[in-house]
């Protein structure tokens, strides 16, 4: 009950700070909407290599792509945090160390989730079809991986001395994985030896299972490898963050 009543509060504090910032939670959410408003229409009418429409195979790779990006850089703010003493005050009360962690990670949550939304309702205004029950197993996809690559962002930015450092780490995993991860196209459209590359990037089949669900199927194998590699790649980064978090470089 105690890291519960903690969570709630270092979470309570986070989410206010996130409502106050009106100019990062705009920003924030621009870019994945001008992607989608000014990249899907190119796809409309082309032949993607899997089954749907583009807008079924794009949407879903914005959303895993929006908990890709947003989930690896909230470090940065844990970073100032940091840097400007912040974190250790409240590191010398009686909040849990791992309250600070978990309370942060499901206000990153709360916020993905909620813009997740949005980009949905704006693929609907742009021609996306999907069932009510698929869109909401795809943003609970998000909300996982959401929750994972925001712990493991913790944890680095609690070992690396300044943002430069850690934006170098995060932008060296992050532009690979998403490339290979076939977020934007679909890697049915890749050439053989870039499709077998990504079946060793977790995230391809993430989005895979997303753009299933999209279509109304989720009782396939496509669904539940993505669902296993999800769930076991949160676990990982939730135990590699929690334990990165607690280890704190100088």
């Amino acid at each position: 009950m105690t890291l519960l009543a903690h969570t709630g509060i270092v979470f309570g504090r986070s989410l206010r700070s996130t409502l106050r910032s009106k100019t990062n939670l705009f920003f924030g959410m621009l870019q994945p909407l001008l992607l989608l408003a000014l990249f899907g229409p190119l796809l409309t009418g082309l032949d993607m290599g899997v089954s749907g429409s583009s807008w079924q195979t794009l949407v879903p790779g914005v959303l895993v792509q929006l908990a890709l990006l947003g989930g690896s850089y909230v470090g940065l703010g844990l970073l100032m945090d940091r840097n400007l003493g912040v974190l250790d005050r409240m590191r010398v009360t009686p909040v849990s160390p791992l309250a600070l962690l978990l309370g942060r990670t499901l206000r990153d949550v709360v916020q993905l989730v909620a813009q997740s939304v949005l980009l949905v309702l704006l693929g609907l205004a742009f021609g996306l079809r999907a069932p009510l029950p698929g869109v909401l197993l795809g943003l609970l996809f998000v909300a996982v991986l959401a929750a994972a690559l925001s712990a493991l962002s913790y944890g680095l930015a609690m070992n690396v001395r300044t943002a430069p450092e850690f934006a170098a780490i995060a932008n060296t995993a992050a532009m690979p994985l998403m490339l290979l991860s076939g977020l934007l196209l679909p890697m049915a459209l890749a050439p053989g030896w870039l499709a077998g590359a990504s079946r060793a990037v977790p995230f391809r089949y993430t989005v895979d299972a997303v753009r299933q669900v999209f279509l109304g199927h989720y009782a396939n194998t496509t669904v539940a490898v993505g669902a296993a590699v999800t769930l076991a790649l949160a676990a990982l980064c939730l135990m590699g963050g929690a334990r990165l978090f607690g280890r704190v470089r100088g």
